[in-house]
């Protein structure tokens, strides 16, 4: 890991720069693929889950007799935590959804807004070395709360065919209308485009590797909306000498465990944490199953001293980070100082991992510096929000003057002519 000791604000950009990848060469491929998918449907499909997949499916649909297997097969502890998850984020997004309310802006004038769900979105949800059957509930729950009418979900196939169980089960938990087995950049196309099986979409949701996000951010080009420009996970742990050495490494782990593009930063203002935070990583890391995964993110990882609890509260402002755990006294107090940061985890026994999974909260989050501007999925991710107006006589000829004045200023007449024409009628 790198390890600075109060490093001067001039160096701050570039000690919270990402990995980043020259990108010109996968744009070209994965634009190919999605031109083909846009061509050719199914068949394209199938071609490039045989290709990348490496698995011949006569198929992608997911029949009812597979989902039945799925439940049947689920151990009855793992049912129960999917359950108990679920419950938590219903509870958390349900109270998102806020009552139309009527202002009357002027006599005559009442105007409101109304939250209206998007008919259709599509869930991406990847399913190589890790199957991640949470994001379903993260995705379908405020889904099926805003009121979408489909829920088509993607999750690539394994080499007999088969998506995971727990991906099965909580789809099927949660209302998935549908359900797919192809992954990665054909899933992105597919639910873009539309093929003959799977529905075309009006939004897409969901994370995915660099060659998916590529995917996403392409096809948001070509008018498909998706959740938020994002990368690969991270994490920052904001530390002082009250925080648990074995718990800040246990934090920086469960994010470097995702993958070698994967990010973790401590910053703290007490200088012996760092080498405590260290050794515990070097004994954790020991015994994980996904120990070279880890090692790779470490490599881009960033542990940083400094003196004051300001600067550690400006330099994560700066960062920006996906995830933000707050291991410190008044950790309340300073989470209310902070303003760029996807989700903040306040305390020493509030890790990460609680958030991904169970808590309540959204663990689809902006990473690479999008909190500075974006917010993590939430019921309103799922919505449009139209705006309604009705005037009465009263209403308009009160405002008519007003709406005149500037329509001419702006040198458009046929707007202020609409006005006129009803109040000489």
């Amino acid at each position: 890991m790198n390890v600075y000791y109060q490093p001067n604000p001039s160096e701050w950009d570039e000690i919270i720069k990402r990995p980043t990848l020259d990108t010109t060469a996968l744009k070209e491929k994965v634009s190919g693929v999605l031109q083909d998918i846009q061509a050719n449907g199914d068949q394209a499909v199938l071609k490039y889950t045989s290709l990348f997949d490496q698995v011949e499916l006569d198929n992608n649909v997911v029949t009812t007799s597979e989902i039945q297997e799925a439940v049947d097969s689920l151990p009855e502890e793992l049912k129960a935590a999917i359950q108990k998850a679920a419950a938590n984020i219903q509870k958390f997004h349900e109270v998102q959804l806020q009552p139309i309310e009527k202002i009357e802006v002027m006599p005559g004038i009442v105007c409101w807004r109304k939250s209206v769900g998007i008919e259709k979105v599509g869930l991406y949800i990847p399913g190589g070395s890790a199957p991640l059957f949470s994001t379903i509930l993260m995705l379908a729950i405020p889904a099926k709360i805003a009121g979408c009418k489909e829920i088509i979900l993607c999750s690539p196939p394994n080499k007999s065919g088969k998506l995971h169980p727990a991906i099965l089960y909580a789809a099927n938990l949660v209302g998935v209308t549908k359900i797919f087995k192809v992954g990665g950049v054909q899933a992105i196309g597919a639910m873009a485009f539309g093929t003959e099986t799977i529905p075309k979409v009006s939004k897409i949701f969901g994370p995915g590797n660099q060659f998916v996000m590529c995917a996403k951010q392409l096809i948001q080009e070509a008018g498909v909306a998706i959740d938020m420009p994002a990368g690969p996970s991270e994490v920052c742990v904001l530390a002082d000498a009250t925080a648990v050495p074995s718990f800040v490494a246990a934090d920086l782990l469960s994010q470097a465990e995702h993958g070698p593009d994967s990010q973790v930063f401590l910053i703290s203002t007490d200088k012996a944490l760092l080498d405590k935070v260290q050794t515990e990583i070097a004994k954790q890391l020991a015994v994980l199953p996904r120990k070279d995964l880890a090692e790779k993110s470490l490599n881009n990882s960033k542990l940083i001293y400094v003196d004051s609890i300001q600067d550690a509260i400006d330099l994560a402002n700066k960062y920006a980070p996906e995830h933000l755990i707050i291991s410190c006294e008044n950790a309340e107090n300073i989470g209310e100082q902070i303003i760029n940061a996807g989700s903040i985890f306040l305390g020493n026994y509030s890790p990460e991992s609680v958030g991904d999974y169970a808590s309540g909260t959204n663990h689809t989050l902006p990473t690479n510096g999008y909190a500075t501007a974006y917010s993590g999925v939430s019921v309103d991710s799922f919505v449009k929000k139209i705006t309604f107006q009705k005037l009465e006589t009263k209403g308009l000829e009160d405002i008519a003057s007003t709406v005149i004045a500037m329509a001419e200023a702006e040198g458009l007449q046929a707007h202020a002519n609409a006005v006129k024409v009803r109040i000489a009628k």
